[in-house]
């Protein structure tokens, strides 16, 4: 409506007044000033806490930033990101299993940067990009500041499993309305339910895929990997990688890789999109456009988590210590995640299948208001379209041992 700005342009935008996770958590932390920590659970930072709401950053990672040189940090990078660290975060990426086919990196500021430039360079103005209907509400903030917009298949089939026929109809139906198609699969370790593919799970992702792709319609899959290094076995959960050769020449495929959570550099904002491409003139395109629309928006992304990666691939020693490190916390937050599943059983909360991750989801039939009953008993999650999100990453196994019950109590309190 034209009365909600009073310079401003809305162009089809709803823009609220605040963000609503920044809103909630701020509201946390103004009752963790009040009461104390103890008293209070934020389960809305998706960034790794330790057991006392502290920031954790892996040493060794700090370590390598503290001996870099002024010019290593401050000097600009070439738009598409130093040739250093394009060629390491495709190892960070892939690991052991890397697929077959043409690839480029192009650098961007965090995960964020990648579905940007995705959504931009593969998809026409006014089309819809697919992803699950749990899904990071930013997506659709990104899709709509360029004039796109989401549109969802149902993640779980009545199994719990996830849902490949709801996949497969909800792609076929946007190729019949649209000239392309992006869709967009945020796993290992989904954010907000915490749920991982299988490899049938991709096996029937792809067979899928090669189906629509008969259209000779472009189809792009982008695979948000923001937190694949949280879910479990580094090597076991790039498995799946090889898979994607399989796709034909017109489905390229892109994963976005950030060093957010990984290298526990959140603001640093650094990340890369890596295409895997079945002609180098494809992935040659894929360079040129996406530097083209980082030229056009962020211009060129921040150095110093380039020159980290870069240092912590070129010194096996120091990038074994990284690994170890981050493996500790990752024992962590597993831990974490298992306590609240347990819990959650015993309390007789249900819970989205959940397998690995910085969050849990709780299915629910009013998010809003369940999470304003929770804030009145000091417990701040995220409110959702479909539930409420919990970070395990930001709270302690103690209390991730405690909180369904008392979920499960609001609820009640609720009618739900």
């Amino acid at each position: 409506m034209a009365d909600e700005f009073i310079l401003a342009r809305g162009n089809g935008r709803t823009i609220p007044q605040e963000d609503k996770i920044f809103g909630i958590s701020n509201r946390a932390k103004a009752a963790i000033r009040e009461k104390g920590a103890d008293a209070v659970v934020n389960g809305t930072i998706g960034a790794l806490l330790d057991d006392e709401g502290k920031l954790i950053v892996l040493e060794s990672v700090d370590e390598v930033f503290h001996q870099l040189s002024k010019t290593d940090y401050a000097e600009y990078a070439p738009i598409g990101g130093i040739a250093p660290f394009r060629e390491a975060v495709q190892k960070a990426a892939f690991g052991n299993h890397a697929p077959e086919g043409f690839k480029e990196a192009v650098a961007t500021p965090g995960g964020t940067g990648s579905l940007r430039n995705v959504i931009s360079n593969y998809s026409s103005f006014g089309d819809r990009v697919l992803t699950s209907d749990w899904h990071w509400a930013p997506y659709n903030t990104i899709a709509g500041e360029i004039g796109r917009s989401i549109a969802t298949f149902t993640l779980f089939d009545e199994n719990r499993g996830f849902n490949a026929a709801s996949f497969a109809e909800e792609s076929a139906r946007l190729l019949q309305e649209q000239e392309s198609l992006v869709i967009i699969l945020n796993t290992p370790a989904h954010n907000p339910t915490g749920y991982s593919l299988t490899l049938e799970d991709w096996d029937k992702v792809i067979a899928s895929l090669c189906e629509e792709a008969k259209s000779g319609k472009p189809i792009t899959l982008l695979i948000d990997a923001a937190y694949i290094d949280f879910a479990g076995d580094e090597d076991e959960y790039r498995e799946f990688l090889p898979k994607l050769s399989a796709l034909p020449e017109n489905v390229l495929c892109v994963m976005a890789y950030s060093l957010s959570k990984t290298y526990t550099l959140y603001g640093a904002r650094c990340g890369a999109m890596i295409c895997i491409a079945k002609t180098q003139a494809i992935a040659d395109e894929f360079k040129r456009v996406c530097e083209f629309s980082s030229r056009g928006s962020w211009s060129n992304s921040a150095k110093l988590g380039q020159m980290i990666l870069s240092r912590v691939y070129e010194d096996p020693q120091l990038l074994a210590r990284v690994d170890e490190e981050r493996a500790m916390y990752r024992n962590m937050l597993i831990a974490r995640g298992t306590a609240f599943s347990e819990a959650a059983a015993k309390a007789g909360l249900a819970i989205v299948p959940f397998d690995a991750g910085f969050f849990v989801s709780v299915p629910c039939a009013d998010p809003d208001a369940l999470s304003r009953k929770l804030e009145e008993k000091d417990v701040f999650l995220v409110p959702l379209k479909l539930g409420i999100r919990v970070s395990v990453a930001s709270v302690s196994e103690e209390k991730c041992r405690r909180l369904p019950a008392i979920i499960k109590a609001a609820m009640d309190e609720l009618g739900m």
